[in-house]
């Protein structure tokens, strides 16, 4: 008998990605499975076509559908409310009572309690992907889900490449988003621009990547560069996800702070380095791909001031370092 399975993850574009490696597990437990993604609208086009989803749902989302089994691995209060009235005979992850997140079961108190306990979330070892397995009551063995791209999204990359005359034995990504939210995840202006400078001084070419809240920004640094002599390519910050994932497919390594970024990048099997000055580096998995360079100044500010912009800290790691594990 199929097996019609919902999960709900809505959140962060990132935490969409990563929590794909779900799916592995889902389908070696239930290899007759119809599974249903339910997430926001801005990052359905990443899923869509993906070989272990069935459907991809967008929210606003209402059914009277019933599910055999729904999963729910964000604590956000839509996705919360939706999970406690959506009909299925098993639940697992979070649900809302009385306008908080509550555990279905047990092995999902241990994820909602790093949200809410500083101590916890400071000694915490678990990678993401094995607190959403314990969430979900999966085993875990380091599951791996890639994104895939089409053949139109690698047109479009190697139609970027041939716009601006890029030769791509030699590209690096960087993308230093960090969101109102953790004001100094990403590394320095300055430490960038070094490290930009360096990079092509060892033949390297660069795309600098970024969206829209970044325009400015990046404008600003863009011409610093340029009255420098120095050239660097950006992405279109309007970009799609999946134009913005292959344009990173094809660099030969990303250089990134803990953004949506790293987890295209991871998922795509990129190289990637990744600088962490505010959040945790031990819920990343990074299967292989991924070079942590962490702060020395993180444990002065994680968790509990990690939502402070601190100048020493986004200078606090050296481009040297980073050189170092390109």
């Amino acid at each position: 008998m199929v097996k019609k399975i919902l999960i709900i993850k809505l959140g962060a574009k990132g935490d969409v990605v990563r929590t794909l490696s779900i799916l592995p597990a889902l389908k070696k437990k239930y290899p007759e499975s119809e599974i249903y993604w339910l997430t926001k609208q801005n990052i359905t086009d990443l899923l869509q076509n993906h070989p272990l989803i069935s459907k991809v749902l967008a929210i606003p989302f209402h059914t009277t559908e019933k599910f055999d089994i729904l999963y729910n691995f964000d604590i956000e209060e839509e996705a919360t409310k939706l999970a406690k009235e959506i009909k299925a005979d098993e639940k697992y992850g979070f649900y809302s009572d009385s306008g908080y997140p509550t555990a279905f079961n047990l092995n999902a108190e241990y994820y909602l309690n790093t949200l809410f306990d500083d101590d916890l979330k400071k000694t915490n070892r678990k990678t993401y992907q094995e607190m959403m397995s314990g969430a979900a009551a999966l085993p875990y063995n380091k599951e791996y889900c890639p994104i895939y791209l089409n053949d139109e999204d690698k047109k479009f990359a190697e139609d970027f490449l041939e716009n601006n005359s890029i030769n791509k034995e030699k590209l690096i990504g960087i993308h230093m988003g960090t969101g109102p939210r953790w004001p100094s995840k990403a590394w320095s202006k300055e430490k960038i621009k070094e490290f930009i400078i360096k990079v092509k001084q060892l033949g390297y070419e660069v795309i600098l990547f970024g969206g829209p809240d970044e325009i400015n920004q990046h404008a600003e640094f863009l011409q610093e560069l340029e009255d420098s002599n120095i050239k660097v390519y950006q992405n279109n910050p309007y970009n799609s996800n999946r134009e913005f994932a292959a344009l990173v497919n094809l660099c030969d390594k990303i250089v990134c702070s803990d953004s949506l970024a790293l987890h295209i990048s991871i998922a795509l099997k990129k190289p990637t380095i990744c600088l962490f000055f505010c959040t945790t580096p031990h819920e990343i998995e990074g299967y292989g791909f991924l070079k942590k360079i962490i702060s020395p100044m993180l444990y002065d500010f994680f968790p509990e001031k990690q939502d402070q912009y601190n100048e020493e800290l986004v200078n606090s790691i050296s481009v040297e370092e980073v050189l170092s594990a390109l």
